[in-house]
């Protein structure tokens, strides 16, 4: 049984400034990733910080798997964000999905991926945004915001120093009119819609979430055979019976069809700025994957065994040591 390291979080500092509201406006911007912290914290487990808002538990495995829209608490005493632009529609079941695609990694590999959830629901605080759009502009968030981070910055750099290096994998929720799952890498549709070739002249791979992994994947698959080739998540998913975009069956979203390509997490977890942990956006349509407690469960089966053959051909991990 693996045993896990503690610590607890300082209360945050909304019991104590609630002169501090401020009221700020939203920004799509998904902004620069900061380094790594140099002394990374260790995330909490089992149970949750102090505020009872953010869940964290350490792994043993080089994956991180976050929830940052999945929360239901509502606190009273603390303002819904009206911030011009901000959304604040949960994405219903995913915190409870993100847990069961942990724990089906560990009963398939038999080590814990790191695990990261926000309780809070979105009309509270968005784990997905910059401090002034994920807090609505609520300076008593702030101390929230931090935490969130500055944990998902320590649980990707563990992560990584257990494997070398790491894959941030973060579960949504849409609503598009098309039934598939879609994987955002940092790429636009009309990106996705270029041909490989194209892609690669023009050095896109290295506009993506996963820039580490286009350049160094230990199977030599190419950037945009990882990106919806068969050997990509995309590839994996859809031969498991789930519609996924981008993959070898549906190479980009058509013009005008809906697409979300990732956001502020994504930016700041992956490798688009450097570092040696991908990450990929996952959208999960409802009916058939969020939808009953029996298809979380079907599809985070599903999922688990993707990310460990993903892990194993791209990344080298667990090696024939392990």
């Amino acid at each position: 049984m693996v045993a896990f390291a503690r610590r607890s979080f300082p209360r945050v500092a909304w019991l104590v400034a609630l002169a501090a509201l401020a009221c700020g406006g939203g920004s799509d911007s998904v902004g620069t990733a900061p380094s790594a912290p140099t002394t990374p914290t260790t995330p909490t487990t089992p149970a949750l910080d102090t505020t009872g808002f953010l869940e964290f538990v350490a792994g043993t495995a080089p994956l991180v798997i976050v929830a940052p829209h999945g929360g239901a608490l509502r606190p009273t005493n603390i303002p819904d964000r009206t911030c011009t632009g901000c959304e604040v529609l949960a994405d219903a079941n995913t915190a409870d999905l993100a847990r069961k695609v942990a724990d089906a990694v560990a009963l398939k590999l038999g080590q814990r991926p790191f695990l990261a959830i926000n309780h809070l629901h979105r009309v509270k605080f968005d784990g997905n945004r910059d401090q002034t759009e994920a807090t609505g502009g609520n300076a008593i968030l702030n101390g929230v915001w931090d935490t969130w981070q500055t944990s998902l910055d320590s649980a990707r750099v563990r992560a990584a120093r257990i494997g070398g290096r790491s894959l941030y994998i973060e579960l949504h929720g849409h609503a598009h009119a098309i039934a598939r799952i879609e994987l955002g890498y940092l790429l636009s549709g009309s990106q996705l819609r270029m041909t490989d070739s194209a892609l690669a002249i023009g050095q896109f791979l290295r506009q993506t979430s996963i820039a580490k992994l286009a350049t160094d994947a230990r199977s030599g698959a190419s950037g945009t055979a990882l990106l919806r080739g068969a050997p990509s998540l995309g590839g994996l998913l859809v031969a498991a019976g789930y519609p996924t975009v981008p993959s070898p069956a549906d190479v980009a979203p058509k013009d005008g069809e809906s697409y979300f390509t990732g956001g502020y997490n994504t930016v700041r977890h992956g490798s688009l700025n450097g570092g040696v942990t991908d990450a990929i956006q996952i959208e999960c349509y409802s009916t058939g994957i969020r939808d009953t407690d029996a298809n979380r469960a079907a599809f985070a089966t599903v999922l688990a065994n993707a990310l460990a053959e993903f892990l194993k051909k791209q990344y080298g991990w667990p090696t024939a040591a392990r």
